[in-house]
């Protein structure tokens, strides 16, 4: 038996021993994902999954290990995700932390800065949010305004970032503030603050869905320690950029779907039936769902390269482009087909039967998938001219 093979057996057995029954159910909807933080409401067995596998490093295996991670090498982090799929765990951690801010810290912080946030968001200590986009400053990110004064030890912040994803329910922010105006990139820095500073206030926006994960977010000269900037002054669009490609990679693992059972095939089984072949009774949905199939297992092995290609620094800086744009076309498409195989009765919005109009809230939750992290348009745009190098592009 080869190390690998002895680390996957010691894996799986453990995942056995300590992942809880409910922590093996497929994600049915929000409550059910663990996003840690201060003011968490944790689920049967989501804080038993969480303190279990943050114990082991294991809710970010591949960070260092005095970093709150699990040290563990690409390969060794592959098996732990194969062996969570076979087992049909869940992910026992989601975090803007993880995902964004922790990357970014670990090529940008100092070891101060590692030290104090990286552990913590490893244990699901603290839930971060993102404030980046404002309300004159979408797809030209920047362009932003919130100004950032200096004053002594500190920095007076003033300015409004909007669509901040669950900021009513973050502890933290990692902010972009402008400390220059002599250049438009140039003069930006990266900060980090509490969300209960005095002077930061929020507001949710209802979507279309009825569910409101998007807010204001409102600084009314917030105080913040300038040793909790990212990186050199005026140099936060460097650590902006870095942290957009794994913003990206994460928005691209929709068109992965949450794992274990298929909830399309389960949806579409149970609205439409099966012939005397064993096969879904609608043939063109069934064609439909086979050619969603198809493309789903292509993106996964093409995640897989890309994966493998960023571990061995070989990765091309706008595959996260590709990633996003294909990722998001998917998930739209996984619902669009969700929404047909439940015929009518999909559409139905507040009723116990349908779980809260879950499916259609969720369908039209997805509109804004091509919009969030990255327009369509501008991954496209990256896409022909830092990949297919097209003329004029």
């Amino acid at each position: 038996m080869t190390d690998l093979d002895q680390f996957r057996a010691d894996t799986r057995a453990w995942l056995e021993a300590h992942c809880p029954p409910e922590m093996r159910q497929p994600v049915r909807g929000e409550k059910d994902i663990c996003w840690g933080g201060r003011r968490a409401e944790y689920r049967p067995g989501q804080k038993e999954w969480l303190d279990a596998m943050a114990s082991r490093g294991w809710t970010v295996p591949d960070w260092p290990v005095q970093y709150g991670g699990g040290g563990l090498s690409p390969a060794e982090t592959k098996i732990l995700r194969e062996e969570m799929a076979r087992l049909g765990a869940r992910n026992p951690l989601n975090s803007f932390g993880i995902s964004m801010l922790g990357p970014a810290l670990l090529k940008y912080g100092t070891e101060e800065q590692k030290l104090e946030h990286l552990p913590a968001i490893a244990r699901g200590e603290i839930r971060w949010c993102q404030g980046y986009s404002e309300p004159n400053a979408g797809s030209d990110l920047a362009g932003l305004a919130a100004s950032a004064e200096s004053d002594g030890d500190d920095y007076i912040v003033n300015g409004q970032k909007v669509w901040t994803s669950y900021a009513d329910k973050a502890d933290w922010i990692f902010c972009l503030v402008r400390t220059s105006k002599e250049s438009k990139q140039g003069g930006i820095s990266f900060v980090l603050f509490d969300m209960e500073s005095p002077g930061v206030s929020t507001k949710p926006i209802l979507l279309i869905s009825g569910y409101s994960p998007f807010c204001e977010t409102f600084m009314d000269n917030v105080r913040v320690p300038k040793r909790n900037r990212v990186h050199d002054e005026n140099k936060g669009w460097d650590v902006a950029k870095y942290l957009l490609g794994h913003e990206r990679e994460m928005i691209s693992g929709m068109g992965l779907g949450a794992g274990g059972a298929n909830p399309l095939i389960e949806g579409a089984i149970a609205t439409i039936g099966l012939n005397d072949r064993g096969e879904l009774a609608d043939p063109m949905l069934r064609s439909a769902i086979a050619m969603f199939e198809v493309r789903a297992r292509a993106f996964s092995a093409m995640s897989e390269r890309f994966i493998d290609e960023l571990k061995a620094g070989r990765a091309h800086p706008a595959q996260p482009s590709m990633m996003k744009y294909v990722g998001t076309e998917l998930n739209k498409a996984r619902h669009e087909l969700m929404m047909a195989a439940g015929g009518s009765g999909a559409l139905e919005w507040e009723s116990e039967a349908s779980n809260g109009g879950a499916a259609a809230r969720a369908w039209l939750r997805t509109k804004a998938n091509s919009i969030e992290g990255g327009t369509s348009e501008v991954q496209l745009n990256i896409i022909a001219k830092r990949i297919l190098e097209l003329p004029g592009a």
